[in-house]
């Protein structure tokens, strides 16, 4: 199974590809991270990559469609994968599609998570976040056992920088207005599955189980 996952900053695509990952043993594929690893890796595309983020600069999207396809060559994702932040642009998806086809393969499924702008607010600035390990807590749910500390390693939790409320407004505006193309394309393509992000998890993750898998 090949999917997309698309959903504005907050929506739960993080929680809902782990739910998927734990289900059906493919593979969680963020640019985000791949861009990072490729970048700590020191390899031909990070440093390209690279020289784009010092001058605070996007990298392009060739280069992310490059590294995108470089990730998906690779064995973990013979039998399917989850796209996560990738592809952005319509272009992207383009890319994306001419090398599936060249492969034998399509993407079977976009889904797209959509929740209040409020309930997308409350969610990020309320995250915090370990120092030491990364692990995600909320102030509302997932609270730690004891306040400010790590369950996992005993690590500070901290707020990030940009999860204050004018930077996450402004995220998530940023990200409707450059993925609306997007949402188009997929539902022009027939595969776009609306689905609703302010829902409990694990009622999401049931029902994506049962009617996709």
């Amino acid at each position: 199974m090949n999917i997309i996952l698309l959903g504005p900053p907050g929506s739960g695509k993080g929680t809902l590809a782990g739910n998927i990952v734990k289900e059906h043993n493919i593979p969680h594929i963020s640019t985000g991270d791949i861009l990072r690893d490729n970048v700590k890796r020191e390899t031909d595309l990070g440093m390209k990559a690279q020289e784009y983020m010092n001058r605070g600069d996007l990298v392009p999207d060739s280069l992310v469609v490059e590294i995108a396809i470089a990730r998906l060559k690779e064995d973990d994702c013979e039998d399917g994968f989850i796209l996560d932040g990738f592809p952005r642009t319509v272009y992207q998806a383009e890319e994306l599609r001419k090398f599936l086809e060249g492969e034998g393969k399509k993407i079977d499924y976009v889904f797209n998570l959509e929740a209040p702008k409020e309930m997308l607010v409350r969610r990020l600035i309320g995250r915090r976040v370990c120092r030491n390990c990364g692990a995600i807590y909320h102030v509302d749910h997932m609270k730690p056992k004891v306040e400010g500390v790590c369950d996992i390693c005993g690590g500070e939790l901290y707020q990030r920088k940009d999860d204050n409320r004018e930077t996450v407004e402004n995220r998530i505006d940023t990200h409707r207005e450059q993925t609306e193309p997007l949402i188009d394309y997929y539902k022009n393509q027939g595969v776009l599955v609306q689905l609703d992000g302010s829902i409990d998890k694990d009622v999401l993750a049931k029902d994506i189980n049962e009617r996709f898998f």
